[in-house]
């Protein structure tokens, strides 16, 4: 039999005759799995050998079931992180190469059942194969519980369902779950933790009870429930996710983790027997590791404090530093839990990192350190190719913080510290192409591979520079075609025919600006071995089943909203555990690529840095507040009667405090606070009593006590008189540098017109390291005037026009390591005489100066501050791919020769040289004078305690403020949030925070699913919306759910419809109320945004008026994934409007009217 990774080609017919239905197997056929007689069961012995004929099937029709589209609900937040600034993500690529990306991964949560296609291979001499499905044997072990009892249920029975062994953490869970113990499972990603969550379903059903499967996106919601459905029969499964709902009564109900939340609102403190929620046995939390989500965890630990104590919690998590923790909270407000941990890889991790020529393992033979050819000093070549500009031999060297880390690392020392320069030449040298990688890939057979890349763009631009790089062969292509033409067929609006071309070649992107429809059809192929290589952002790291047997990491940094960042350690574990193919792979390969600003140290750094633990953050929202305080409800009663019916008696403040301080972060802090504020206390105590020791007195006291009255007083005078001459050397300097730097303004001014010429800055970081930057000078600019008092993060560049300003002049240079440099006269070392010549190089072509401001001032671009001085900072930002050919023709320093640079000092810059050398020595022989004096020596060991306990008291203060921020995290701070809600919730009368009144606002608003609840009822209950068309009210929604949708930047020349003048005027009008609405939040100090935009509402319009894709997105401004997303969100509120109270019946009815119009192909809902 021919294996997954070697498709066999067949005719079509043959091809259709695979995929005709089952024959089911006759009663016959099945294998008995124990002898019910005694009530006992035996267990096959041998792991049996299983293989589907899935891994066969070149053809398979691509059904409407296999393909789900994202829900706005739970995936907004994983792809609003690819919104990464993507107008300057054409940077990731130039010809190929990679400068920076961005990614993040999730769980692969059903490795070892993860459907019946590919399981373990057992070892040889197994047992024959089973000749029946799955679903057979659960339904045969139903049947035996029926007619034996429940007491027939144990782990041998679960264990028999499967034809592979079970692996120990998968036993232990499973026997604690029999136990009736809740379960935390931590364990690594792919490592089969859904086998325990789909044992501990066969064993609930079989018991005639429920269970409730969450997650926390809809995409994989439609996951789970395929696989579900597969093992237990359609009538046993059911999904509820948002607008979706199939079979909600079933035996096993799958969800988004949110739907889960908001059931329990209302049965919190309430009778079993009162809410059908107790009719549920089992909750699984897949993912449970969300729990650190920013803006979501807070819905998870939710769950955990509302649920019901009888009910058994299954909780999955990725692996993390303190499964005892969230098993120990757990533990303590809900019932009995057992933590089962593991750290073993079903298929081990082999590391290796990439480099312009080479594929080395990342670690030593040991696997604690880096591999000794990857280092800087490896690659490093000899000193003489190498300019350094001397400034090594000037000054003495020793390890600062960072080379010791370094050290450590690497077990690698270094007798001199290289420049950020040199250390960016030699990675920039050892970057490798896309193509470099790809081949030694396939020369060492590591395909098929999921390849991490920051941006959408960056994705795409890769799979563009592949297009004829064929990695499929002819059968497989073959295969490709065919299931490309009843794609085309099935959903011809979802084709992506940017991408065709790579996909036929094996090749694909994934991210959020795909349809959701075309992301799902890519997974297909590439879990059918169809496509060798896709290059995918976040949106693949969802927890979606696409193990592969590489796994490659672009770079450590990810551009976020502040700006770029580290990985975290998490994340890089996470995205590794992409790879290996349980079943498949004896080993899977994680790669890590050379960038220009990062490199194998800086990977061992953080593969070595260790796991990050789960930190609460449970935040306090306005359906909470709502639904836990609800009491009494104001209702439409008859006209002469003004009383208030009750619903219920709702929660005192007291009650509402209880649960609400049984959140993560209050357990944690709990157990950690006492001893950290001890130790604070000590600390502090400390810095005291060291801080009375370093004052002038103290130290008058002791030198007093340490030296004869003459040789002190001596001491006094000749230390006044060295402070004085070294003010007035300090003087000097300063009007030293500015005589430099009055000798450069008159040689920058005749340089503005011209040749461009090369330049050298030069300045020393934070560590005291020397910086020689090669750039080519472009002009005269300044800081924005009305940005003079300059968070400078951002500084904004205008031509110079003032020179009466009183501000400094600033002027630019293109570095030769493709990055901008605002900078003063302060930091230039050197201007050189040659450059690149200011001439056209076509006719009608503008000058190279104009190209090159143009570049600059195209966009908006994110300024780093690298020094500052009292004569004007020096700044820097990332060029782009526009810039890096220019970059590239700026020379090396070390082949600028002395004749070549510009030496055009004025006398009085010499005068104030020679004055300032002068006072130096002066300075000096007043040293030596002291140091001679007879009681130096006491009087400087008296000095040096004193400096000694002055640097204690910075690290103790260091220590402190660390504390202090830890103490900070930890202290409770969700009740202090309700209270604010509550405030804010009582002055817009939505509920009477002292009677527990509920009126029509508040009873809108808890029912409502969104990021303000408040605000989206106060919009849907304004009595404007009754004048709307079903197109134009779902306008106006959409304005209130576009929050993080944009236009993309390379999209400039495209267009978006705009708003009719109706939708318009009602925009303005909400406006109005949202402004109030801020207002009064931020008097009680909340933080919650109020979405209102109406930028892209005449999209929305446009598709609830019947335009058809196509039309829509002719040149259109937008992503197709984005678009897809703002309708599924604006689909997702109106949905809801008929199931809210007091909603008026007119704007129900259109609601559920541009509903009904919106949600078509290709965007949308299609969960089975």
């Amino acid at each position: 039999m021919l294996s997954h990774a070697s498709p066999a080609c067949y005719s079509s017919r043959s091809v259709s005759r695979l995929f005709l239905p089952p024959t089911p197997f006759r009663s016959n056929c099945f294998r008995p799995l124990g002898d019910r007689r005694n009530g006992r069961t035996s267990v096959l012995a041998k792991p049996r050998l299983f293989v589907a004929l899935f891994s066969l099937r070149p053809s398979s029709p691509l059904r409407k079931k296999r393909f789900s589209e994202s829900d706005p609900e739970d995936e907004d937040e994983l792809d609003e992180d690819e919104e990464d600034d993507e107008d300057v993500a054409a940077e990731e690529y130039v010809d190929g190469v990679l400068s920076s990306g961005d990614v993040s991964e999730d769980e692969d949560e059903y490795a070892v059942s993860e459907g019946e296609e590919v399981e373990v291979q057992p070892s040889a001499g197994s047992s024959p194969q089973y000749k029946d499905h799955k679903w057979q044997r659960v339904e045969r072990l139903i049947a035996e519980v029926r007619e034996f009892g429940e007491d027939i249920i144990d782990f041998e029975e679960l264990a028999g369902i499967y034809d592979f062994p079970i692996d120990k953490f998968q036993r232990l869970a499973i026997q604690a779950f029999l136990r009736g113990s809740s379960v935390v499972v931590s364990a690594p990603t792919s490592s089969g933790k859904t086998l325990i969550a789909e044992a501990s379903a066969i064993a609930t059903v079989a018991k005639g009870r429920r269970l409730f499967y969450t997650t926390p996106l809809k995409a994989l919601s439609n996951q789970k429930y395929r696989e579900f459905r597969k093992s237990f029969g359609e009538h046993r499964v059911g999904l509820l996710t948002g607008d979706s709902a199939i079979n909600k009564d079933a035996s096993i109900l799958i969800m988004t983790t949110e739907i889960l939340r908001n059931m329990m609102y209302q049965s919190v403190g309430m009778v079993s027997s009162g809410s059908k929620l107790f009719d549920v046995d089992v909750v699984v939390l897949d993912e449970v590791h969300y729990l650190s989500d920013i803006s979501r965890g807070t819905v998870w630990e939710e769950i955990v404090i509302y649920c019901p104590k009888e009910v058994q919690l299954i909780c999955l998590s990725a692996t993390v530093a303190n499964p005892d923790e969230l098993a120990g909270w757990i533990g303590k407000i809900h019932g009995k839990t057992e933590l089962v941990a593991s750290t073993k890889r079903p298929v081990p991790l082999q590391w290796h990192f990439s480099l312009k020529t080479s594929l080395l393992p990342l670690l030593d033979e040991k696997g604690t350190k880096i591999n000794r050819k990857l280092s800087i000093d490896n690659l490093h070549p000899s000193p003489s190719k190498v300019d350094t500009y001397n400034e090594n031999r000037t000054r003495k060297h020793r390890l600062n913080k960072t080379e010791q880390s370094f050290s450590r690392v690497t077990g690698i020392s270094r007798k001199a510290p290289l420049s950020k320069n040199v250390i960016n030449n030699i990675r920039r040298s050892q970057v490798p192409q896309i193509r470099d990688t790809l081949k030694h890939l396939r020369v060492k057979d590591m395909l098929p591979a999921i390849w991490f890349i920051f941006s959408r763009r960056g994705c795409d631009a890769a799979v563009q520079y592949l297009e004829d790089c064929m990695l499929l062969d002819d059968c497989e292509a073959s295969e490709v075609e065919l299931e490309l033409r009843r794609f085309r067929v099935q959903y011809p609006d979802a084709i992506r025919e940017g991408a065709v071309k790579g996909l036929l070649q094996g090749i694909a992107a994934h991210h959020a600006g795909c349809l959701p429809l075309w992301k799902s059809f890519v997974e297909e192929l590439f879990q059918r071995g169809l496509v060798k290589v896709v290059f995918a952002t976040e949106t693949l790291a969802a927890g979606i089943n696409m193990p592969a047997r590489t796994a490659i990491i672009s770079s450590l940094i990810k551009r976020g909203e502040s700006g770029r960042a580290l990985l975290s350690s998490n994340e890089l574990l996470q995205m590794a555990g992409r790879a290996g193919r349980r079943g498949i792979d004896e080993v899977g390969y994680v790669v890590l690529v050379q960038t220009p600003y990062e490199g194998a140290e800086e990977s061992c750094e953080l593969l070595f840095t260790g796991l990050e633990p789960l930190v609460s953050q449970f935040t306090a929202s306005y359906g909470m507040v709502l639904n836990l305080l609800a009491g009494a409800k104001v209702t439409r009663m008859s006209s002469n009667s003004a009383n208030l019916k009750t619903s219920s008696s709702g929660r005192t403040l007291e009650e509402a405090r209880k649960l609400v301080e049984q959140s993560f972060g209050n357990y944690v802090g709990s157990n950690v606070m006492l001893a950290a504020k001890e130790e604070l206390i000590r600390i502090r105590k400390e810095i005291e009593l060291l801080s009375q020791e370093v004052t002038d007195e103290a130290v008058d006291r002791k030198c007093q006590e340490q030296l004869l009255e003459a040789e002190y007083a001596e001491i006094l005078y000749l230390q006044e008189e060295l402070r004085v001459e070294k003010q007035f050397r300090t003087e000097l300097r300063q009007k030293m540098e500015l005589k430099r730097m009055a000798a450069w303004k008159p040689l920058l001014d005749e340089l503005e017109t011209g040749q461009l010429p090369f330049i050298c800055l030069q300045y020393k970081d934070s560590e005291s390291v020397q910086h020689l930057v090669s750039g080519v000078y472009m002009g005269k600019f300044h800081l924005d005037p009305e940005n003079s008092n300059i968070d400078p993060s951002k500084p904004k560049l205008a031509y110079a026009e003032d020179e009466g300003s009183g501000k400094p002049a600033y002027y630019v240079a293109l570095g030769s390591d493709n990055s901008w440099y605002l900078f003063t006269e302060k930091w230039i070392k050197m201007i050189y005489k040659i450059g690149l010549p200011n001439v056209s190089l076509a006719y009608g072509e503008a000058l190279p100066r104009e190209i090159l401001r143009g570049l600059l001032t195209k966009e908006e671009l994110t300024w780093e501050k690298l020094v500052e001085s009292e004569f004007g900072s020096l700044w820097s930002t990332e060029g782009s791919l526009e810039t890096w050919s220019w970059s590239l023709n700026v020379p090396v320093l070390s082949s600028l020769s002395e004749d070549d640079e510009v030496k055009n000092w004025s006398e009085e810059y010499q005068d104030a040289i020679d004055g300032y050398r002068e006072q130096r020595k002066k300075v000096s022989r007043l040293k030596k004078k002291m140091t001679s004096t007879k009681g130096f020596k006491e009087f400087k060991r008296v000095l040096d305690m004193v400096n000694f306990n002055k640097e204690k008291i910075e690290r103790l203060e260091t220590r402190s403020h660390r504390l202090t921020r830890r103490i900070e995290q930890i202290e409770p701070s969700g009740w202090k949030e309700f209270l604010q809600i509550s405030k804010v919730i009582q002055e817009t009368r939505a509920l009477d925070v002292h009677t527990h009144v509920m009126y029509p606002l508040g009873e809108t608003a808890s029912a409502i699913r969104g990021e303000n609840e408040l605000w989206l009822a106060m919009v849907l209950r304004n009595k404007i919306l009754l004048d709307l068309k079903p197109a134009q009210l779902a306008a106006v929604l959409g304005s209130l759910v576009s929050e993080g949708i944009k236009i993309r930047p390379w999209k400039s020349n495209c267009y978006v419809f705009e708003p009719s003048s109706i939708v318009v005027d009602v925009v303005e009008i909400l406006e109005e109320q949202r402004t109030s609405l801020l207002q009064i939040q931020d008097k009680h100090g909340v933080k919650i945004s109020c979405g209102l935009d109406c930028q892209f509402s005449g999209m929305v319009e446009a598709w609830a008026s019947g335009l058809t894709w196509r039309e829509i997105m002719m040149d259109c401004a937008m992503d197709e994934g984005d678009l897809a997303r703002l309708f599924r969100r604006t689909i997702d509120l109106l949905a809801q409007i008929p199931k809210l109270p007091d909603i008026d019946p007119v704007v129900q009815n259109n609601a559920l009217a541009a509903a009904n119009v919106m949600d078509r192909a290709p965007i949308s809902e299609l969960a089975g």
